[in-house]
């Protein structure tokens, strides 16, 4: 493995790759954010994507896809002081938190949003997470299916001209040069990097007994006669995870330490009890945890250096996230050993060597890590 010379990220992440001076692509995104995209420009060509969705409705102007959490709302308020008729969309994680509750329930109330809170058959859930988890390694394929494909199904059964996304992954976390300053979340870029493991609702029809009809509400529909605008809000306006909470913090999100699930914020991934074994299980496929992605973040905003991240990871280790381990188990009804028996299948070898009596990451970021 190798890191990147200016913020910590490997290059096993997906999306990264390092220059000839070990510069990674998501620090090369923060440089096209801070130095050569012009904002100004493209909050003008929001304003004229704004004009031309307006002339298109003829009810709602686009969907928000929302979860509750502070990037909600700062879509939906920056939806609304654009003058959009929004129509606020969720997917109902079946492991929603107390705190998503709330958080959700007053930003409908206090950004006066109507909203869907799409629920999927728990045991359809159920059935496709053990599906995605024995076969791919994946707690969150299912919630990523779904939360892509009930926007985009709801948009063109009730011609909604615009879904607005919030921030651009590869931006924001390491892509190409096209992908960063790319403005679409399109069916390209669902094949590539919606956490999907290149597999459709199709594939999983017949896996622990689902069925087509279990399916639809994955399966992401195409309609050649009505073509949805489907953009990242964090292509027209720079995005700041930190600036976000802020504004949504003035109308009524609500976090505190206490809400802390994974990495190092604890204003984000609170709204479900399952998302960090999403981000835990990187740590066997990648080789690395939840806190590098937040570290290096702040690392590029220069609230932190380098070397404080890296004492940092080496502060809070691996931080295993037990208790929702064992409330995911508890409805797979599987033991927890099950878990952790999946878990080491997907053990990247490529990054992990067995060192006689325990597994190691050569030359990982931290020498004096410990394994046991």
């Amino acid at each position: 493995m190798r890191y990147c010379t200016q913020c910590i990220l490997p290059d096993t992440r997906p999306g990264i790759r390092l220059d000839e001076n070990g510069v990674c692509t998501a620090c090369h995104g923060h440089r096209d954010k801070e130095e050569r995209i012009d904002w100004p420009a493209r909050a003008a060509a929001f304003d004229t994507l704004v004009a031309e969705t307006k002339a298109r409705a003829t009810s709602y102007d686009c969907i928000v896809p929302v979860s509750g959490g502070k990037d909600s709302w700062y879509q939906i308020i920056k939806a609304k002081q654009a003058g959009l008729n929004v129509l606020a969309v969720t997917w109902r994680t079946p492991a929603r938190t107390a705190i998503g509750q709330r958080n959700l329930d007053a930003m409908i109330k206090n950004l006066a949003v109507d909203h869907i809170d799409y629920t999927i058959d728990p045991d359809v859930e159920r059935r496709f997470m053990k599906a995605a988890y024995e076969e791919r390694g994946t707690t969150g394929l299912p919630m990523h299916m779904a939360l892509f494909a009930i926007p985009i199904r709801l948009g063109i059964q009730l011609r909604i001209p615009l879904i607005l996304w919030g921030e651009n992954p590869q931006l924001e976390y390491g892509g190409s040069e096209l992908e960063r300053l790319s403005d679409r979340l399109d069916a390209d870029w669902l094949s590539k990097h919606g956490c999907l493991e290149s597999t459709d609702a199709d594939h999983w029809i017949g896996k622990e007994g689902l069925t087509a009809a279990n399916m639809l509400a994955y399966r992401v529909p195409m309609d050649p006669e009505y073509e949805i605008r489907s953009v990242f809000l964090g292509a027209f306006f720079k995005w700041n995870s930190f600036k976000n909470t802020e504004v949504a913090q003035e109308y009524g999100f609500e976090y505190g330490k206490q809400d802390l699930k994974t990495g190092t914020w604890d204003f984000a991934d609170i709204d479900c009890d399952f998302i960090s074994l999403h981000h835990f299980l990187k740590w066997y496929k990648f080789g690395f945890t939840r806190a590098f992605d937040t570290l290096s973040v702040q690392i590029r905003y220069g609230m932190i250096t380098r070397a404080e991240a890296i004492a940092e990871i080496a502060q809070r280790g691996v931080e295993i996230p037990e208790k929702d381990i064992a409330a995911f188990c508890k409805f797979q009804g599987q033991p927890e050993s099950w878990f952790w028996e999946i878990a080491e299948r997907f053990r990247n070898r490529d990054v992990w060597q067995w060192d006689g009596d325990v597994w190691r990451i050569p030359d990982f970021l931290i020498p004096e890590w410990s394994w046991k």
